[in-house]
């Protein structure tokens, strides 16, 4: 179902109602609530003219044939990318599955991975990963440079 919220920023397109509104802002579904909402023509014609492709008018003429308008070229928005329910993994994440996989890591390659300059990872090495986080990095001198790998704990 498409929900259309009428702002005073605009018309957001929404697929489920919302659970609240706020303040000046109207929900509609149809050309009848449209119709029925409480909107001046000042505001009608504002909406038109913030509508993209639409050719901007001075005047209102005649109040429901603008509706009418409107409610067409609102029904022609593209739909919003929908809501992915996967949040997206942080950098900070990343980079600690850069370090726990076998072949570990080297500065360059979270500096490529994250776009972050090199002294930055070292001190996300030294502060957050080890300070904040309690992880224990182990490094050793390899072919590539020196590679970071998260230790494990050792078994008690």
């Amino acid at each position: 179902m498409r929900i259309y919220i009428i702002g005073n920023d605009g018309i957001t397109l929404c697929r489920e109602p919302p659970t609240a509104l706020n303040d000046g802002e109207i929900a509609v579904a149809s050309n009848e609530e449209l119709h029925a909402a409480p909107l001046s023509g000042k505001r009608l014609l504002a909406l038109w003219n913030a509508l993209p492709s639409v050719e901007k008018r001075r005047k209102v003429g005649d109040h429901n044939a603008l509706i009418d308008q409107l409610w067409s070229a609102i029904e022609l928005l593209p739909d919003p990318e929908p809501q992915s329910d996967e949040k997206r993994r942080s950098k900070q994440e990343a980079v600690i599955a850069m370090l726990r996989r076998p072949e570990g890591a080297t500065v360059d390659d979270v500096v490529s991975a994250t776009g972050w300059q090199r002294h930055t990872v070292r001190g996300v090495f030294s502060g957050t990963l080890k300070k904040k986080l309690g992880l224990t990095l182990a490094s050793a001198k390899e072919e590539r440079g020196r590679v970071y790998r998260i230790a494990e704990p050792a078994s008690v």
